[in-house]
């Protein structure tokens, strides 16, 4: 699962990567960077929703080792 989680973070960090390069940082209001900046968000907020999953994983095994 652990595997599976880290190669989705990764997924989500080329789609940002891919969707920062299509930014008009000279009309960020525009259809097509509108576009773009939801496409860059919306991998971020998985990023962290994934950490925070990681990091409840890990509380949990350490409460059940206890």
């Amino acid at each position: 699962m652990k595997y599976f989680i880290y190669t989705l973070m990764v997924i989500a960090t080329g789609l940002m990567i891919y969707n920062a390069t299509h930014l008009n940082f000279d009309d960020i209001l525009a259809e097509e960077s509108k576009t773009a900046l939801i496409g860059v968000l919306a991998p971020a907020c998985v990023i962290m929703l994934l950490s925070i999953l990681l990091i409840s994983k890990k509380i949990q095994q350490k409460k059940k080792g206890k």
